[in-house]
């Protein structure tokens, strides 16, 4: 979608500043979040992909002045309430006042984290054969989406050369929308800078992403 998310190639934003010695969490409300978000996905609330686009809905303002796992929490707190598993009153009161919605897969208990902890596979089988290659040249479509897309925007209409074909997996934009996994090829993409950025970008970059096969177009 087409969401303040999108900073990629976006100039106004500021030097990126990385923290020394990060933390993996800064206090331990962060670490319950993404407790919480890893759970309530294990039990069958909702998918990775609906999950990244809660917290692509958020507005701009909010999501600006959000930190990492405030996003989360925000997302998380959206998604919830508009699939009824909780309400804006449980929210509030910080505790369940109704009932709860049944999760497809059931209460998530202790024995679940290890199967959690373990990265997801999301390869499938090929509906049709691929229709590019290696070497050849694509053109990024111009979408404009409303819903979730793994397509940066700093690419779309913009040319670049097929560099690795990664087979076939769930596709995000599908996913997202709980359509189905609809398995599309996936494609590592190589753009010069000068492609994205114009003739005074250092001739030497070299920009690589990885898009689904419906994302692009043969020239």
């Amino acid at each position: 979608m087409n969401g303040v998310h999108d900073m990629g190639g976006m100039d106004g934003f500021g030097k990126v500043e990385p923290e020394p010695n990060e933390p993996m969490f800064h206090t331990e409300w962060e670490a319950r979040v993404l407790a919480m978000v890893r759970a309530m996905g294990a039990a069958g609330a909702f998918n990775i992909d609906t999950s990244r686009f809660y917290r692509e809905m958020l507005p701009p303002h909010v999501y600006l002045s959000s930190s990492y796992y405030r996003k989360w929490l925000l997302g998380l707190e959206d998604l919830l309430i508009d699939k009824g598993f909780v309400t804006a009153d449980d929210v509030a009161a910080g505790h369940a006042v109704q009932p709860p919605k049944p999760l497809k897969r059931g209460k998530f208990v202790l024995g679940d984290v290890e199967r959690v902890m373990v990265r997801g596979k999301f390869d499938r089988p090929a509906p049709a054969a691929a229709r590019f290659k290696q070497g050849d040249r694509v053109r990024a479509k111009n979408l404009h989406p409303a819903t979730h897309t793994r397509l940066p925007r700093y690419v779309r209409g913009h040319v670049g050369v097929i560099e690795r074909d990664h087979g076939c997996h769930v596709f995000p934009d599908s996913a997202a929308m709980e359509a189905g996994e609809d398995p599309q090829w996936l494609y590592t993409v190589v753009f010069d800078g000068a492609e994205l950025w114009g003739p005074g970008t250092d001739p030497t970059v070299k920009i690589s992403i990885d898009a689904f096969e419906p994302y692009l177009e043969a020239i």
